[in-house]
């Protein structure tokens, strides 16, 4: 492949984009990869889709190593499937809805679990036909509130997503780990560092479920590591060990007037001060904060939740809601409707309103907690005696330092990450729903059990550019990269003759080459557009030329050296 940047559909941008909020953003406009097209869509120009191209590439060959079959299946899909699994009420606002002209109602697919399920129920009848793993690479719609950074949250978005389908757990565990395996191979050739962690199933369902986050500071996965186990989780799924019940009595609840203490420290600093129950070392944990939040279910009324965490923590919206999914929580703040709760005075005792409470809230533990009248708290108010809870929900927030929830020694780390992949072992939620069954060798029909395996392709293009990038601009890997040498022809009309000779036995030696044949811009602007590029090895054909020398420069490390041009094809198919 031979592309000329005379006739290049590529425009270079000098500026900083004003709507860029991260390096992959920015580095991808301006290196004229993509272009917005929509909120939360992008049109992929020549270059872009040349590394989008080259990222599926590398999926699926990994696929198929794996063992899977490719297929593919409509983005436009009816109503009925995703209303039988549950889904269409579960996605609520998350999915795109139409209706076509005879007004049937359809969806543009986030995944295609059911499809996948239905295709199996039709095509197979025995358990000879098992086990069996399937892909596609397709585009893929949510409607994202707040479309950002991007490709990194988009409306509409290239995805791989495959489904194993097998007659025992046994096989389950057995799909997952090749396609576990498969996943690891996928990234190492994209050179992505990234981190395996536990992760929630979602809307997905299903059991076991991690992520493969590539490390980045704006990514917008937040994860734990331990300081000295091999545990890894997104802070969504990190669990908290509920202490033991701490022994001894405790004295009655006593209500206090606690006037203009509405927030913990003033409440700390006001029990500190008058020594409430006879102590002067209250500390912010010895409170219990009581969160009033909204919960809106996907298709029944919303309902008042209070949830309950130790005062020295908040509440983290983000695991409320993977806590409570497919639902969704907001922050109560119409209290002149609710007379009943007092805003900074909440209590759980004598509550009409179900209550959720972090693990750490176990039965005999005391605290210091509102009275649920305004100006006043309760001391002594002990779990399991003047209150007890509807249930525990993981909640507050995790930090750094935390004890590690798998070793009971190390500490908590905390780093950023970009969701790359995600893989779950669904079970039989899918093949239940349809009604999926087969003969098993005894005549008996049995369900097969399902995983599920996502790659964001386009995403990972941002996550590659985010981690391969310097201040002069891309730095591609040369497995995503979109051609294999940029040639730069910096003079005259003989040196870029030169160059596209050059670039002809380079393509003839089966690499892609790009050259920079412009005419009337200068050497200098070419050098920088070739580093805004990033591609992986570029020659520059110049002053040297009538001596029989261009310059190889490598893009990563910045070496260059004078080869002969003669020897140019050997050099660059060498490295």
């Amino acid at each position: 492949m031979l592309l000329r940047m005379s006739t290049l559909l590529l425009k270079t941008l000098r500026e900083e984009p004003a709507e860029a909020e991260v390096p992959s953003h920015r580095l991808l406009l301006r290196a004229g990869y993509i272009r917005r097209a929509a909120p939360g869509g992008y049109t992929w120009l020549p270059l872009g889709k040349l590394v989008l191209d080259n990222v599926a590439r590398v999926v699926r060959e990994e696929m198929f190593a794996a063992g899977a079959q490719e297929v593919s299946f409509p983005a436009l899909l009816p109503r009925d499937p995703y209303e039988t699994s549950g889904r269409w009420t579960d996605y609520g606002d998350d999915i795109f809805t139409l209706r076509d002209r005879r007004d049937a109602e359809y969806l543009l697919a986030p995944t295609h679990e059911e499809m996948f399920a239905l295709l199996v129920q039709d095509m197979t009848s025995s358990y000879r036909d098992f086990p069996l793993m399937l892909f596609q690479v397709q585009t893929k719609y949510r409607d994202e509130a707040r479309p950002r950074a991007g490709l990194l949250r988009t409306r509409e978005f290239l995805m791989k997503d495959a489904y194993s389908f097998d007659l025992s757990d046994e096989g389950l565990v057995a799909a997952y780990g090749v396609m576990r395996e498969a996943y690891r191979k996928v990234f190492e050739r994209l050179e992505l560092e990234h981190t395996i962690v536990a992760a929630m199933a979602g809307a997905m369902g299903g059991s076991a479920s991690e992520e493969f986050l590539a490390m980045a500071e704006v990514g917008e996965d937040t994860f734990v590591g331990c300081t000295k186990c091999d545990y890894a989780a997104n802070t969504e799924a990190v669990t908290t060990p509920a202490p033991p019940s701490p022994d001894g009595e405790h004295g009655p609840l006593t209500v206090h007037d606690t006037p203009d203490t509405p927030t913990i420290a003033a409440l700390v600093d006001f029990a500190n001060e008058r020594a409430l129950e006879g102590r002067t070392d209250w500390t912010a944990a010895d409170t219990l904060k009581n969160v009033v939040v909204t919960v809106h279910h996907p298709g029944k009324p919303a309902e008042l939740l209070v949830i309950g965490v130790p005062g020295d923590r908040e509440v983290d919206l983000k695991r409320l809601d993977a806590a409570l999914s497919p639902a969704t929580a907001t922050l109560f703040d119409d209290f002149a409707s609710r007379p009943d709760l007092v805003k900074g005075y909440i209590g759980p005792q004598d509550r009409e309103i179900r209550y959720l409470a972090d693990p750490r809230v176990v039965p005999g533990t005391a605290w210091l907690t509102g009275a649920n009248q305004p100006g006043r708290h309760a001391t002594s108010v002990v779990a399991g005696r003047d209150f007890t809870v509807d249930g525990t929900i993981e909640a507050a927030e995790v930090r750094a330092g935390d004890t590690c929830p798998a070793c009971g020694e190390g500490e908590l780390t905390m780093r950023r990450g970009i969701e790359i992949g995600h893989i779950f072992q669904l079970g039989r939620r899918y093949t239940e729903a349809f009604d999926v069954a087969v003969l098993g060798p005894d005549g008996k029909p049995v369900r097969p059990t399902m995983g599920s395996y996502g790659i964001g392709v386009s995403r990972a293009v941002a996550a590659i550019a985010e981690q391969h990038h310097d201040e002069r601009g891309l730095v591609w890997p040369a497995e995503v990269a979109p051609v294999d040498v940029h040639l730069v022809a910096a003079g005259k009309d003989g040196q870029v003759e030169a160059a596209l000779a050059l670039a002809r036995d380079l393509v003839a030696a089966g690499l892609r080459v790009l050259v920079d044949d412009r005419a009337g811009v200068s050497a200098g602007v070419k050098f920088t557009d070739a580093e805004l590029l990033g591609i992986p090895r570029a020659v520059v054909v110049g002053r040297r030329l009538s001596e029989g020398y261009a310059e190889l420069r490598d893009r990563r490390s910045g070496e260059r050296a004078e080869v002969p041009i003669s020897d140019i094809v050997a050099a660059v198919t060498r490295v």
